[in-house]
C-alpha cells in the first residue's frame, strides 16, 4: 500500500513523563489500534535528542479519509484521552501528502 496522506506530530511531555508518554503512543501498535490499521502505513515514535521529553510521530495513511475515520474510532480516542497530565504544552502538526521515499524497519 502506498502512503497517500500524513502527518508529523510533536509533543512535549511534562518534565519527566517522556517515557510514559512514548510508551503510550506506542501503545498504537497493538492490534485494534490505530496503528495496525492496513490503511496506515507508516507509524514511526520518535524522540528527540537533545530532550527526552519531546516526542515526535510520523503516520502515512492510505489516504486523509481513512486516517480521519480510524481517528474518530473508539480506540484512537482512547489513547488521545490518556494524553491528559502528560503534556505540557499543545501539541504540534503538520500534515502532508507523500510524494516518494522509503522505510525499512
Amino acid at each position: 500500500m502506498i502512503a497517500n496522506y500524513g502527518f508529523n506530530a510533536t509533543l512535549t511531555a511534562k518534565p519527566g513523563m517522556g517515557d510514559r508518554l512514548v510508551d503510550l503512543l506506542l501503545t498504537g501498535l497493538d492490534e485494534g489500534s490505530p496503528g495496525a490499521s492496513e490503511h496506515c502505513v507508516v507509524y514511526l515514535v520518535s524522540r528527540s535528542a537533545s530532550d527526552p521529553d519531546v516526542v515526535h510521530v510520523t503516520e502515512g495513511w492510505t489516504s486523509e479519509e481513512d486516517h480521519h475515520r480510524i481517528f474518530a474510532g473508539e480506540a484512537a480516542q482512547a489513547i488521545v484521552a490518556q494524553f491528559d497530565g502528560l503534556l505540557a504544552k499543545e501539541s504540534e502538526y503538520t500534515d502532508y501528502v507523500p510524494v516518494r521515499g522509503k522505510a525499512a524497519f
